[in-house]
């Protein structure tokens, strides 16, 4: 029977209570503090998160200092699950985009829980599958798609995480992410404003028509939409 009613992180809350009470005793709460980086590129990874609230980014640097967004994750999974078993160092660096609340477990505890169980494996793996994919639908898109729908994508699903129509970022922060310029995306952000979909005023954006934000928004929206709603599923085999 999986846990759905009473845990707020959907990794958790899919599985059977079993799973969950190998990893209760090892499960600690903490904090997400904005721009508090997780991990770097490079780093071992020692903990993994699973969010409750709030949303971890995960983001490729550059030598030239340059920053591009490669997948966000929030309450629909979990940060860091495969490093548990490859025990390699972090490919990205995890940083946080939005304040909330998590739970972590050392990665020796949750191998150990998971080596108990080939159901819990089974669903690390489809969770770390997801945000795989995730980075290679971000990918395609900034590279084939337009900073108007990219910057709408993005936001789209930051409002999905947040679950609220008002989202506080700087133009800087969300330039970085999308890996323009901030003059650029400072007359794309204009234009939606000009369109009535957002308003936009010293960090804070409010969704005003999210019809037509999904609107402006490319295909990518829907595909990593589906590709994360998928994992809310319960697919334990």
């Amino acid at each position: 029977m999986p846990l759905s009613g009473r845990i707020r992180n959907a990794l958790l809350a899919s599985l059977s209570v079993a799973d969950f009470e190998r990893l209760r005793p090892n499960l600690r709460p903490s904090g997400l503090k904005y721009q508090n980086i997780l991990v770097r590129a490079g780093d071992p990874v020692v903990r993994v998160y699973f969010p409750h609230s709030g949303i971890i980014s995960l983001v490729v640097r550059l030598k030239s200092g340059a920053t591009v967004e490669a997948a966000t994750i929030g309450n629909d999974g979990a940060f860091a699950s495969s490093y548990a078993f490859s025990g390699h160092p972090s490919l990205c660096t995890a940083v946080v985009q939005m304040e909330g609340e998590t739970s972590t477990i050392d990665v020796g505890s949750l191998r150990m829980a998971a080596a108990q169980s080939q159901n819990l494996l089974a669903t690390l793996f489809r969770f770390e599958h997801l945000v795989h994919a995730q980075a290679l639908q971000t990918t395609a898109c900034n590279a084939l798609h337009t900073v108007e729908a990219r910057l709408s994508r993005w936001l789209l699903r930051a409002r999905d995480l947040a679950d609220s129509d008002r989202l506080i970022f700087s133009q800087d922060y969300l330039a970085q992410m999308l890996g323009t310029h901030r003059n650029t995306l400072s007359i794309v952000a204009h234009s939606l404003q000009q369109a009535g979909l957002i308003h936009y005023s010293r960090g804070v954006i409010d969704i005003v028509d999210l019809a037509g934000l999904s609107n402006s928004s490319c295909e990518c929206y829907d595909a990593i939409k589906a590709v994360t709603a998928d994992g809310r599923h319960d697919k334990r085999v």
